[in-house]
């Protein structure tokens, strides 16, 4: 397991390759569709500080207050594809080091990983409660009255936030290769 302390810089990225299992510390951001639509039909220059060098994770996450503070429940990842008209872009604008979801992302992404120093970490289904006991505290909510709970942008301290890089700067995807070894099966399976 390859400890990254949150931010990072593209010499750490670019030293990471499909199929490293890392552990994430310090600050990262959840968002989904409407934060993505937000960062880029807005361009909110208060957003660039906090997403230099950091991640943003695909979550909705389940909270509860208690004692006037946020807590996480259940932060399991989102299918990610949905951010694929936007994320390049998002990486590109904002310096992203890295995203965080699963399923995988397309080509435009694959593409802004490579050219800008970021990977795709593949958070694990399933065991929304387990990543959210890695959520050491809630640090800020933004867009929460606009957004909603699952749409917000949280702001988290992570500690030890487990993922698996399977799309690396190098231009490699995991997914794409599982697609390709996949069909090819298939097609000997039914003889073509």
């Amino acid at each position: 397991m390859i400890k990254l302390q949150l931010p990072l810089t593209e010499e750490d990225v670019r030293q990471l390759k499909v199929g490293d299992e890392v552990a994430l510390n310090g600050i990262m951001v959840t968002g989904r569709d409407a934060a993505h639509t937000w960062l880029i039909d807005e361009s909110p220059d208060e957003m660039r500080e906090l997403l230099d060098g950091t991640v943003i994770y695909h979550c909705g996450p389940v909270v509860a207050k208690e004692g006037g503070e946020w807590k996480f429940v259940a932060a399991g990842p989102t299918t990610s594809i949905r951010e694929e008209p936007y994320q390049g872009d998002v990486i590109k604008n904002y310096k992203l080091r890295g995203v965080i979801g699963k399923g995988g992302m397309g080509a435009k992404t694959l593409a802004a990983l490579q050219e800008f120093g970021a990977v795709y970490l593949h958070a694990i289904g399933g065991a929304a409660t387990l990543l959210a006991k890695s959520v050491t505290k809630v640090k800020d909510v933004i867009k929460l009255e606009e957004f909603g709970v699952p749409e917000a942008i949280w702001v988290l301290d992570v500690k030890d936030f487990p993922c698996v890089v399977t799309m690396d700067s190098h231009g490699n995807s995991l997914h794409d290769k599982i697609k390709s070894d996949s069909d090819k099966i298939a097609k000997e399976l039914i003889g073509i």
